[in-house]
């Protein structure tokens, strides 16, 4: 009978640490890293660096900019990836503004802004 008992106390613990862990686990899945977003974005890199208008985007570079809109759910997330984009851009030498700004829509992300190194990201909802 005393080992029915601690088998039940055992299986209570555990389940009590899987809720735990699953709780953790969603706090830390907020909104990505802007580390995370450099290196998801990072295939795009070449392209924006290069002159011609006929460039191919690479398909890594598409999959990352629609990864990263699709991981913004709300107002502050967005606000996040724009000011991590706005200060990674503003850093970067050589950048084609142009293939920049339109590289959301090439890729078939829509976004209610231009990106460039001097957007507003406070102004995004």
């Amino acid at each position: 009978m005393a080992s029915s008992f601690v088998l039940k106390i055992i299986y209570l613990a555990m389940m009590i640490m899987c809720i735990m862990l699953g709780q953790i686990s969603s706090l830390t899945q907020g909104a990505p890293t802007c580390g995370k977003i450099r290196i998801t974005l990072a295939p795009c890199l070449s392209y924006l660096r290069r002159n011609g208008d006929r460039d191919l985007i690479p398909r890594k570079c598409c999959h990352g900019v629609k990864k990263v809109n699709h991981g913004t759910k709300n107002k502050q997330d967005r606000q996040s990836v724009c000011k991590c984009i706005k200060r990674t851009t503003q850093n970067v030498k050589g950048l084609n503004l142009k293939k920049l700004a339109n590289l959301p829509q090439k890729c078939g992300v829509k976004l209610p802004y231009k990106l460039s190194p001097s957007m507003d990201c406070n102004k995004i909802n």
